[in-house]
């Protein structure tokens, strides 16, 4: 049995000034997304994607994570509260944010930004899709770092307490979804990418991906404790990853139909 190591949330004090580790696993995704994007536009010159694009996507990325993800919190997780205090809605740094939310946030912002250069949505949406899953790979660190979003009860050999939860060993679920939305499907993006494919159907692989890799690992997390369990058992993360994974079939299957045949 492993016990969490209750690392100190701060990362860096400065005087007044408090440099939190779940800030800094942002940065580090964000410095990813401008890495891999601007090497995907040296690769990718021929369709157009220079080095400037990447910047001017992460920016549009970012209003959309931030406000996405917030938004989607108070919507899909605690609507009546937000409802009674809605000045609440602003406090960004008390926490509470989803990523289904910041999902449907970036969607809009790409959107945008495809409308203002002139590109095709699914386009832009294909180029960022596989520059992703290492940014939610920093989150999910983040997440264990600040010993959140914990597993459920567990007696397997690598079981973890966490003692500001309790003393049950419990799975370490933050890891899980570090290695499956993060690193797996990483890879499996990168790889697809290497060779070039019909419009929309990266972006579909990432819904299938990502909605299958969350469905999976939230068997391992406890789910949030004012809302439990939904219908036929599934957590609200599942039950919001389902459509994902509709979404993407449907995606990559209108993609390789309207392809050209070889």
């Amino acid at each position: 049995m492993l016990i969490h190591p209750q690392f100190d949330p701060v990362a860096i004090h400065l005087g007044p000034l408090a440099i939190r580790w779940y800030g800094l696993m942002y940065l580090a995704g964000f410095a990813l997304f401008i890495v891999l994007g601007k090497l995907r536009a040296r690769q990718n010159l021929s369709t157009g994607w220079q080095s400037r694009d990447v910047d001017d996507m992460l920016f549009y990325g970012v209003i959309g994570v931030i406000a996405g993800g917030r938004l989607g919190y108070v919507l899909f997780y605690k609507p009546v509260y937000y409802l009674a205090h809605p000045l609440e809605i602003l406090q960004l740094w008390a926490g509470g944010m989803s990523f289904h939310g910041g999902f449907l946030g970036v969607l809009l912002a790409l959107l945008l930004f495809a409308h203002r250069r002139g590109k095709r949505w699914l386009d832009v949406t294909d180029f960022v899709a596989p520059l992703v899953p290492l940014g939610l790979a920093a989150g999910r660190l983040g997440n264990f770092i600040n010993g959140e979003l914990w597993g459920r009860a567990t007696d397997v050999a690598w079981a973890m307490v966490f003692p500001q939860v309790d003393a049950t060993p419990r799975h370490p679920s933050q890891l899980y979804q570090f290695g499956l939305e993060g690193l797996l499907l990483f890879v499996v993006l990168w790889v697809y990418t290497r060779r070039p494919r019909p419009m929309g159907a990266t972006s579909g692989l990432f819904l299938v991906g990502y909605g299958a890799c969350r469905f999976a690992a939230e068997f391992a997390r406890e789910p949030d404790s004012f809302l439990g369990f939904l219908a036929l058992g599934f957590t609200m993360g599942q039950w919001l990853s389902l459509p994902m994974v509709a979404a993407g079939v449907a995606m990559m299957t209108w993609a390789y139909r309207r392809a050209p045949a070889p």
